[in-house]
């Protein structure tokens, strides 16, 4: 077994689940982040369990033809972007190998994967950013958490450069107005202050929501703050605050006070519009959104006369897109301000045959099947931990025609297709779609048909 702070000479093998470099050694594996398959390096080890460990790289003795600079200079403190070590083919063609890595050892699906559906740019196309405010030396700072600490990791002068140019602005007027009328910012060791986060949503027409999270409603010349805003940065359409004053890792607060503009603000995805409030659910990359839900479509296959199920439908999204092509669809979504949202999104669409149940999928859907109902089509967009086998039984006894399974997690969804194809479905189409560009992340959409 290694030795902490003991170097190794190794070569990297593949790439793992976080984009970390796959390394053997002495019949051990070494995981070692920004190692690329193909170079060599000289490793320490940092960190040893039972069968395996983790490095990090002292020096590397040769570069990978798919190795570049990353472009944020904060990219190795931040943590958030483990893929710019590498160039942006390199890390499509890496997403694509775990889904079909995943697929072939845990889900037992003998298909080939085609290319991930990549961006163009991809740069700018983060339509919202949450940035942690805390002290520094010459004042408020504000960024990103180091990765696995509460360290803030200030932004460099050109901002996130996955976020719109607008946000930046944001940020940069805030802390200003913060110097400048003496604004205390949240110190969470001592829980003092008051500014704690800074939120931005953006819509693509260019509209622009200013979210301030804040420990109390109280803030001073708040007349200043809206007037630096809308002055500095153009498309300003709502300025907010979210009142939390819990100690801990959530964010936002449920108390939602509104200093200027409308309480939401309105976007579209494939011709349908959506409200986009301080709380509300709205995917982060439109553009590759409307790819993944027009896969969703596609696959779904309907001629109209199809009752479907939308299950984790959130704020349905999904759930009204189908509606458009099938006779009657039901979302469900435990979380009631969700429901309430899609309720509302269906009214303003003027979408009649859409039906949205609040209540855990583990729980609903076995009821609904229980009663009687037999769906023609069920898609399912579950969170990380993927489905419960409550859900996927229900399914087997439904007996659906088709299942869309749209995953953020390849593990879970390799998972849950090797018990689906025990309960009688096969795999017919997948596609991935690259929806947080330059990370490790990867949507994909995956069909599956009944035998």
């Amino acid at each position: 077994m290694f030795e902490k702070n003991s170097v190794h000479e190794m070569t990297c093998l593949s790439l793992g689940q976080d984009a970390q470099g796959v390394c053997r050694c002495d019949d051990i594996v070494v995981f070692v982040p920004e190692l690329l398959p193909g170079e060599r390096a000289l490793v320490r080890i940092v960190k040893t369990e039972r069968r395996f460990a983790y490095g990090k790289v002292e020096k590397r003795l040769n570069d990978s033809p798919d190795r570049q600079i990353p472009f944020c200079p904060i990219a190795r403190r931040c943590g958030g972007c483990t893929c710019q070590h590498m160039t942006y083919d390199a890390s499509l063609a890496y997403k694509r190998q775990q889904v079909q890595d995943l697929l072939e050892r845990v889900g037992h699906v003998q298909t080939q994967v085609p290319p991930v559906l990549g961006m163009e740019t991809p740069f700018r196309y983060r339509n919202k950013g949450m940035y942690p405010v805390g002290p520094g030396k010459d004042g408020p700072v504000c960024g990103f958490f180091a990765q696995r600490t509460h360290e803030i990791i200030p932004l460099p002068e050109m901002g996130c450069q996955l976020q719109d140019e607008a946000s930046h602005l944001v940020l940069k007027t805030v802390l200003a107005w913060m110097t400048a009328c003496h604004v205390p910012v949240y110190d969470e060791r001592t829980h003092t202050g008051l500014i704690r986060h800074i939120m931005t949503r953006t819509t693509t027409a260019g509209r622009l929501m200013v979210v301030l999270v804040v420990t109390s409603a109280k803030l001073p010349d708040t007349a200043a703050l809206i007037h630096a805003l809308r002055n500095a940065v153009p498309g300003i359409e709502t300025i907010a605050l979210s009142v939390n004053s819990k100690p801990g890792n959530t964010i936002l607060g449920q108390d939602i006070r509104v200093l200027f503009g409308p309480a939401e603000m309105r976007d579209t995805i494939l011709g349908l519009s959506f409200s986009v409030s301080p709380l509300s659910f709205f995917q982060v990359n439109p553009r590759q959104t409307e790819k993944l839900y027009q896969l969703a479509l596609q696959y779904a296959d309907l001629n109209g006369n199809e009752t479907c199920i939308d299950a984790y439908c959130g704020t349905g999204t999904i759930s009204l897109l189908l509606a458009r092509r099938c006779k009657h669809v039901i979302g469900i979504e435990i979380v009631d301000a969700a429901i309430q949202n899609a309720r509302r999104n269906a009214e303003d669409n003027q979408i009649r045959n859409a039906e949205f149940i609040t209540g855990a999928t583990e729980s609903v859907l076995p009821q609904l099947i229980r009663s009687g109902l037999k769906p023609d089509v069920i898609v399912l967009d579950p969170p990380r931990k993927g489905c419960d086998p409550v859900v996927l039984n229900a399914i087997q006894e439904a007996s659906p025609e088709r299942i869309v399974y749209v995953s953020c997690s390849a593990p879970t969804l390799a998972r849950d297709v090797e018990i689906l194809s025990r309960h009688g479905y096969s795999v017919k189409a997948i596609q991935s779609v690259d929806m947080f560009c330059w990370t490790s992340s990867i949507e994909t959409c995956c069909l599956l048909e009944r035998l």
